[in-house]
């Protein structure tokens, strides 16, 4: 996604919200509660499948996880826009960091925290 799609779809969200008059409801505060509750939704979609049935969902399944997904985009997004936080410089800084914080000779292959690798 490019910034200025991204800037598109942030000023989307800003008139929507406008239009309904629901920013007042939109505090940072509210947003991150919303996205924990649409990521929660995202997990119960996963929670009693095996590793195999999870990669492998029927299309009904995948339309709703999709929409679970979108969700969560969107409240991202609002609470980013909220506290003026550039989300892709956010997200470069931190593949930046972990970059640093894994590095590939010490982690490939491995699932283990950087802490207990050093």
């Amino acid at each position: 996604m490019s910034s200025s799609e991204l800037d598109n779809l942030k000023q989307c969200l800003r008139d929507f919200a406008k239009a309904r008059d629901w920013d007042q409801f939109h505090s940072p505060k509210n947003l991150s509660m919303a996205l924990s509750v649409e990521v929660s939704e995202i997990v119960e979609h996963f929670q009693w499948l095996t590793e195999e049935q999870s990669n492998n969902l029927s299309q009904d399944k995948l339309d709703e996880v999709e929409t679970e997904l979108a969700d969560t985009f969107i409240y991202l997004i609002r609470i980013a826009d909220k506290l003026d936080i550039d989300l892709l410089e956010a997200a470069n800084n931190k593949i930046k960091h972990n970059e640093q914080k894994y590095p590939v000779d010490k982690v490939k292959g491995s699932a283990k925290k950087y802490t207990e690798y050093e």
